[in-house]
């Protein structure tokens, strides 16, 4: 069986890993299975160069296909296009893409145009949110998807409200968490530490790139002096998104406590989060990251597509009105914030799951 992982983004790469060591691993006990890595070339940036791929074991990529950036449409098309062509040339026995960017959606449609079966990790993850594009490539995808690798018995429900019936889902849980796990041992002091003197559970780390909350400068200083103001004087520590940055140099906003710096690698980031006191951010990863480490999480969204580290796990969805930062605050320094527990196989062996199954399809 012949395999196309398709990656174009950073979280991709990070869902696909594990995936690739399990591969490996199977190969090693002789079972019939290989893989072309296929890197869409959606996103590009210094964090995507060969150290990254390095840091967390991952191979350079057989294939990029070179897509850019552009708008939606632009960037389908180009990524449709270039797989397309490659599937002509090589074509594999299946399609397997992950999470929910815009190159999962496009090489699953060029995948079935082409007749190549296609399997979806983390399918029927919603969020109900139709103005993220994202929701979109979830919907569009799990719409051609032959079978769906899922991360909760909620994502199983989304699937069966679709008619899709049980013998194509299979619950395996999150391969975000199997890279965690695996390389939680190596997790990396940032520089910043020593810099400005950070201590266990003494701080809070923030992360904001979601245009709700960083578009309008207005909302942005409004919730940045809302989480300064109750803070209760612990420093927080922001790697900032490029987008908000320039945002920020607009705004000209600075506080002694308010610690701007550049993105970190995967293993540094993931270094302050497991010592600090909190998370503050509008990610859905991240949410997924501090709901096995334990750590307090507060989400500036209306909506997630993870629910459940919100009815398991360490996660609150506070909403986007920055009046909601205060009694999430108090209810954290106060000692009263849940203590979380972990959903089902986020074990970190989903991905040797993955691979048992897909050895066990006749495609």
């Amino acid at each position: 069986m012949k395999i196309d992982l398709i990656a174009g983004a950073r979280p991709n790469f990070m869902k696909i890993a594990p995936i690739i060591d399990a591969i490996h691993k199977a190969q090693k006990e002789n079972k019939p299975i290989t893989y072309r890595l296929i890197h869409t070339g959606q996103h590009y940036d210094r964090n995507m160069s060969g150290s990254f791929f390095e840091e967390l074991g991952i191979p350079d990529p057989n294939v990029n296909l070179g897509a850019g950036g552009g708008t939606q449409a632009e960037q389908t098309a180009a990524i449709m296009i270039g797989y397309e062509k490659l599937l002509s040339e090589e074509k594999s026995d299946l399609c397997l893409v992950v999470g929910d960017v815009t190159s999962t959606m496009a090489c699953a449609i060029s995948a079935q145009k082409m007749h190549v079966k296609v399997a979806h990790v983390e399918g029927g993850i919603r969020s109900g949110d139709w103005s993220m594009p994202e929701e979109i490539n979830r919907m569009v995808t799990d719409s051609i998807t032959n079978y769906f690798f899922t991360t909760t018995e909620i994502a199983d429900n989304n699937l069966r409200k679709l008619d899709i019936t049980d013998d194509r889902i299979f619950r395996v849980g999150n391969t975000m968490i199997d890279t965690l796990i695996r390389h939680r041992p190596r997790f990396k002091k940032p520089a910043v530490w020593d810099k400005i003197g950070l201590e266990e559970h003494k701080y809070i780390v923030m992360t904001l790139h979601r245009p709700a909350n960083v578009d309008e400068e207005g909302t942005l200083k409004e919730l940045l002096n809302e989480i300064i103001s109750h803070s209760h004087n612990v420093p927080l520590v922001f790697p900032v998104h490029p987008r908000t940055a320039k945002i920020l140099i607009n705004m000209g906003i600075s506080h002694q406590r308010l610690h701007m710096i550049e993105p970190l690698s995967y293993l540094e980031f993931n270094y302050l989060v497991e010592r600090s006191l909190a998370v503050i951010t509008d990610s859905g990863g991240i949410t997924e990251e501090t709901t096995v480490m334990g750590i307090p999480c507060m989400t500036l969204r209306d909506n997630t597509e993870r629910p459940e580290t919100i009815t398991l796990g360490t996660n609150e969805l506070l909403g986007t009105d920055p009046k909601s930062i205060k009694p999430a605050m108090e209810q954290l320094f106060t000692g009263k914030w849940k203590e979380g527990s972990i959903p089902e196989f986020w074990d970190g062996k989903t991905a040797e799951r993955i691979v048992d199954i897909l050895l066990q399809l006749k495609i």
